[in-house]
């Protein structure tokens, strides 16, 4: 039986530049880095960087993204820190609670968002999407 999310592994085109990005702007903590690798950590989270030089910087035009959740006390903060330092975003905010979405050096489409599965399924049973079934309590 699944117990959750194991790890996470991010293709990277520059090590340094992503241990940069994760460890000091996002404030992961650098666990153990290598010479075409890194472990990075937040609590229950743990993710690889792996350097592949075949990993183009482009974003993919789907929806597919990585979310960290952050308290909303924090969460203006990170957004200015992620404003001051450039880095793009990749849309606007369509959901409940506050959510800023943003690439990574290499692409990767990220967000941070205030919130988690409850607040987000209490909102949906208030404004549900189209077609939607509920299955839970």
């Amino acid at each position: 039986m699944l117990s959750g999310l194991n790890h996470l592994t991010l293709a990277v085109t520059d090590l340094d530049r992503s241990v940069v990005f994760y460890g000091e702007l996002l404030q992961l903590r650098l666990e153990a880095k290598w010479d075409r690798g890194a472990y990075l950590s937040l609590p229950g989270l743990w993710l690889c960087l792996s350097f592949d030089p075949l990993r183009r910087p482009e974003p993919l035009a789907d929806y597919t993204h990585y979310a960290f959740s952050i308290a909303a006390e924090d969460f203006p903060v990170l957004v200015a820190r992620l404003n001051a330092a450039q880095v793009s975003s990749w849309r606007d905010n369509r959901s409940e609670g506050d959510s800023f979405y943003f690439l990574d050096p290499d692409g990767h489409k990220l967000e941070v968002h205030v919130g988690d599965l409850a607040s987000r399924l209490k909102a949906c049973r208030q404004a549900p999407y189209a077609g939607m079934a509920f299955f839970t309590e």
